[in-house]
């Protein structure tokens, strides 16, 4: 019975819509990739992304709505997020449209403080998501929206501008989680 419960869980309505960021993340890809002649820029790539986004705001509607929270979903999301991010910034270097600097940026602070965060819940502590996190991932969103967008397709300097605006919000919030986590240690006393 136990192991129901759990997977009830799991497969929640949210949980399955965040799941679908997930799975449909490749295809978002492959556009972008195959695009390569429009440096990344479709249509395709465009609503998939707008599809994409939708389901981020969709998810965590659903469930506060249901009252279906769980921890699954407090994992899959954000790891979502970053398979979406990180994935569409790589094949949009890979086609020339981003440069690799900003990217490896994005990638590094989101890597580092997934690692830093799974550090403190093996202490049997959490550094609660900030309001801040989720506007750092609509910037991103954003970013990676104009950056395919095939009208802004020769807009290069206001794709960089978005781009590296979305760079100096993600290491903020990067900065304010090392912050949270140092008061975290401080409050506990270690």
């Amino acid at each position: 019975m136990q192991l129901f419960k759990h997977f009830g869980t799991v497969v929640s309505p949210a949980n399955l819509v965040t799941l679908s960021r997930l799975i449909l993340s490749p295809v978002l890809f492959m556009y972008i990739l195959a695009a390569e002649d429009q440096r990344g820029s479709s249509w395709s790539a465009f609503l998939l992304g707008v599809a994409l986004a939708a389901t981020d705001y969709f998810d965590g509607t659903l469930a506060r709505r249901r009252g279906t929270v769980s921890k699954w979903g407090a994992f899959l999301d954000p790891l979502a997020d970053k398979v979406v991010v990180i994935g569409a910034a790589t094949c949009l270097v890979a086609v020339d449209r981003y440069w690799w600097l900003p990217v490896l940026l994005l990638a590094f602070r989101e890597l580092a403080i997934t690692f830093y965060r799974l550090w403190f819940a093996k202490q049997g502590l959490s550094i609660p998501a900030r309001k801040s996190a989720k506007w750092k991932t609509t910037i991103q969103g954003a970013a990676l929206l104009l950056a395919v967008l095939p009208p802004l397709e020769e807009a290069d300097l206001l794709i960089s501008i978005v781009l590296w605006v979305s760079v100096i919000f993600t290491l903020q919030t990067g900065i304010q989680y090392l912050l949270d986590g140092t008061k975290t240690t401080s409050a506990t006393g270690e």
